[in-house]
């Protein structure tokens, strides 16, 4: 890896450590975690940490809202903003290749969601695993595990969002009013639609194609790789329409992935047709 691009990533660190934006996501994340697994047998008259699938369940639910915005709100200005502010410009004049400034920031950008997903669901797992009874180390490490990596790249894809907002206009006002309609529309309006196209054909679609539209939704892939890994929740809406495909990890891992590279690969060809 080349030391521009490193170089690059290690600014953007340092900046979401100055900015205490690493400090700010971990908190959240562990607050929200150590939350579900305390009161989220509440509704029953019980508190305590009981089921591990159900509680990792329910806050893929709530993670489903929060991380999209953290990473759109964390890099949406990242070209139109340095654009701004005129930096942009200076850093072009050095030997540094387009495809190496958005490399470089994707994966400081990156490493920082990452360091905070780890570090807030991580406390989470040990105060679970402190004080539960009926979990066992080696099942918490391997439910948490698999909830982080998936949490993660749902994170990541938003950022790769971010840098198309970012990228295509020239305010950063209207980057960030663009990263809010996105959030709204993948986030909300999704699976409004398809509830909606449901409702309107009262239920006559192909029940065999009808999941695969599921995948054109990466907040959707993340739901089903989740819900699917804890095999004991009973599933309701889309979900349990998704349940009849029966998608494997490797696939929804896969659909995760190739919604990670599409807005990329557009940054990059957009970022080079740019004009400084």
């Amino acid at each position: 890896m080349s030391n521009v691009l490193l170089t690059v990533a290690g600014k953007e660190f340092r900046d979401g450590l100055r900015n205490r934006w690493v400090v700010s996501i971990s908190l959240i994340f562990a607050i929200l975690a150590t939350g579900l697994a305390y009161f989220g047998s509440a509704a029953s008259g019980q508190a305590g940490f009981s089921s591990l699938s159900a509680t990792l369940v329910s806050l893929a639910t709530l993670a489903v809202f929060l991380i999209p915005l953290i990473a759109l709100m964390l890099a949406y200005d990242s070209v139109v903003g340095e654009d701004e502010q005129g930096t942009l410009l200076l850093l072009m004049t050095y030997p540094m290749k387009r495809w190496q400034f958005i490399a470089g920031k994707m994966l400081g950008h990156g490493m920082i969601l990452a360091c905070a997903s780890i570090t807030g669901f991580g406390l989470s797992a040990l105060v679970t695993g402190l004080f539960s009874d009926n979990t066992s180390w080696s099942e918490l490490f391997d439910a948490y595990v698999f909830f982080i990596l998936f949490s993660v790249l749902l994170g990541w894809i938003f950022i790769a969002f971010a840098y198309v907002i970012s990228v295509t206009v020239t305010e950063k006002s209207k980057a960030a009013g663009l990263a809010l309609i996105v959030w709204f529309s993948v986030v909300l309006m999704f699976d409004l639609m398809l509830l909606g196209l449901l409702v309107t054909t009262e239920g006559n679609v192909n029940a065999e194609m009808f999941p695969y539209l599921l995948l054109l939704n990466p907040t959707d892939i993340y739901r089903l790789a989740i819900i699917q890994y804890f095999a004991d929740q009973q599933l309701s809406g889309l979900m349990a329409v998704a349940q009849q495909a029966q998608f494997t990890t490797r696939i929804l891992f896969c659909g995760m992935v190739v919604w990670l590279l599409i807005p990329l690969l557009y940054t990059l060809f957009k970022f080079n047709k740019r004009t400084l």
